[in-house]
């Protein structure tokens, strides 16, 4: 249990008997022939002990004066260093009392719902326990285990119309080999000139109904007065230039069949048969046209075909997979490799077919001639 410190009282006699410390530095016994001077320093003395009554009153109010030694003498560099714990002391109280108010203040705002500072320990564990995140094309979603997103071309978007996506996906870069399908994405290649490929795969199956199926036989057969006449369906679909190149090319490709079999030997032997492989990295290495589709462009300009410019060639030449212009970051590259080596084998086999049916043919032939002759 802590006592009050106990202020002695001094008198004249001690005052005088002792050493004092004032601003102009140490100060001994003075005589008693300075009187003036005496009497200076007793005013000084009594106002001193007039402070130290009043410190004396403010060290018992506080919870800091128990620790504080008792007051022995009243020189003027105690007095000062008393008054420095006193304030010290009251600084370091109101210090503690404003932290206590903050952190009040901080778990106060809580009840609005505002955001109040916790522990970093908790929300550190907190933003832990998030689901972890796949990005892909600028999309963030969370993804089940083992489960990735598909790359594909630069191109294609999430904001990329739904029918254009699957385009992409499922016939874009793929060989065809087939003289109908052949003759359709020509006819759409060349409609890029007027419309985009969203807005022709939205209209594809009015096409097919137009121009019957793309049977290019069937529709060398159109009169271009009928498809052309206003009001028609064709005329809401195309310009009547576009139209009539429509029905001139589905001529043209009529001969060619009669010339090389099929369409598709004569377009695909431009490229000896196999596809080209481009292998970019980035879109803006995609050509627009290449010296591939200006050869051919020429070829078919000089056997009469209309509006198969190099742009639009080649175009054809890559939805049709004769070009895979795939970048090689899209996961339908390598499908288009590996679906065309399938269908390169597929002709193998049946031109081996073929051989085999020729030497068959040649073999009964020759047994039916061999017999003739031994029965002569």
């Amino acid at each position: 249990m802590s006592v009050a410190p106990r202020v002695r009282s001094m008198n004249v006699a001690e005052s005088e008997a002792r050493p004092v410390l004032g601003p102009a530095g140490s100060k001994g016994q003075r005589s008693a022939s300075r009187k003036n001077g005496s009497k200076l320093l007793r005013q000084v003395e009594v106002s001193l002990e007039n402070n130290l009554e009043e410190d004396e009153k403010a060290i018992r109010s506080s919870s800091v004066a128990s620790s504080l030694p008792p007051l022995r003498s009243i020189t003027l560099p105690s007095m000062l260093r008393r008054q420095s714990s006193l304030l010290n002391s009251n600084f370091s109280l109101s210090a503690s009392c404003s932290s206590d108010a903050s952190s009040d203040s901080f778990q106060s705002r809580a009840s609005t719902g505002r955001i109040y500072r916790t522990s970093t320990v908790s929300r550190r564990r907190y933003l832990g326990s998030k689901p972890k995140t796949a990005v892909a094309d600028g999309v963030s979603e969370p993804l089940p285990d083992g489960l990735q997103l598909k790359k594909r071309c630069a191109w294609v978007t999430p904001s990329t119309d739904p029918s254009y996506a699957a385009f992409h996906d499922e016939e874009w870069g793929v060989p065809v080999h087939d003289d109908k399908k052949l003759f359709e994405l020509l006819v759409l290649s060349g409609a890029l000139a007027e419309l985009t490929w969203p807005a022709i795969l939205s209209k594809r199956h009015i096409f097919r109904e137009v121009f019957a199926d793309f049977d290019a036989i069937a529709v060398a057969k159109f009169s271009e007065k009928k498809v052309i006449a206003p009001g028609s369906t064709a005329s809401s679909l195309l310009s009547e230039l576009k139209l009539r190149a429509i029905v001139e090319n589905a001529r043209q490709i009529s001969k060619v069949i009669d010339e090389f079999g099929s369409f598709d030997k004569y377009i695909w032997s431009f490229v000896n048969y196999k596809p080209i492989v481009s292998r970019f990295r980035y879109p803006r290495q995609v050509p627009v046209k290449t010296p591939k589709a200006d050869v051919i462009s020429k070829d078919l300009v000089r056997r009469g075909f209309r509006s198969v410019g190099p742009t639009v060639i080649y175009s054809f030449m890559q939805v049709a997979g004769i070009a895979n212009d795939h970048l090689i970051s899209c996961f339908r590259f390598y499908d288009c490799i590996s679906e065309a080596e399938g269908k390169e084998e597929d002709a193998i086999k049946d031109k081996a077919n073929e051989l085999k049916a020729e030497v068959t043919d040649s073999e009964i032939c020759r047994a039916i001639s061999g017999s003739s002759f031994s029965s002569e």
